[in-house]
């Protein structure tokens, strides 16, 4: 049967915030890695979404014992050719910060209108057993477009450049509850979390 305790693979309690509120109807307590003196860094050296969570999750539940939920996102810009992807947290160089990323970002799309900046938020999510077999995968996208300078104070790493358009507003104006239904995070989850009410009596 399926633990009621899960590792997140990451030490950003920003996106345990955003998660566990998702989980907890399953009566499922979520945990950061923060929590355990003997967790690991992987390092992140596949070429997708996809691969990255899953070294996350695999290593991490293996080094714990634990349940863990490995998780890589990141931002694709059409004109960009989808970068910054999943170089999208170390954009400006090995010791990015959040600013750097996005000012690093600005100046690449620089010359170009406000219609030709699309790109779109990818989160893939993998679940390991304590063995670290992937039980469960789930992925989803949140499209919008990179505005002209950052607006709002709220989320984190590019969200004050993301704007959804239909709301005319970032992520970092639209607060952590709106974020919460419509981030390709919150997408990804809830996408995990029918699967777990599905079968995970038979994981």
């Amino acid at each position: 049967m399926l633990t009621r305790r899960i590792v997140l693979g990451t030490r950003n309690r920003k996106k345990r915030r955003e998660l566990e509120s998702l989980l907890a109807p399953l009566g499922v307590d979520l945990h950061t890695l923060d929590e355990f003196e003997h967790a690991v860094e992987v390092d992140e050296t596949g070429s997708t979404f996809a691969e990255n969570a899953g070294l996350k999750a695999v290593e991490q539940a293996r080094a714990l014992g634990e349940w863990v939920l490995g998780e890589d996102s990141g931002i694709c810009v059409d004109a960009l050719d989808g970068a910054p992807g999943i170089h999208s947290a170390r954009f400006s160089g090995q010791d990015a910060t959040d600013a750097a990323n996005n000012a690093l970002l600005l100046r690449r799309l620089a010359d170009l209108p406000l219609p030709r900046r699309s790109a779109h938020y990818v989160c893939h999510m993998a679940l390991a057993d304590p063995e670290g077999t992937i039980r469960l995968r789930s992925e989803a996208l949140c499209r919008g477009r990179i505005v002209e300078r950052e607006r709002g104070d709220g989320g984190f790493g590019y969200d004050p450049l993301f704007e959804i358009v239909e709301y005319h507003r970032t992520f970092a104006e639209l607060g952590e509850r709106v974020k919460s239904l419509i981030s390709h995070r919150a997408r990804a989850m809830r996408q995990l979390v029918r699967r777990l009410r599905s079968t995970g009596k038979h994981l």
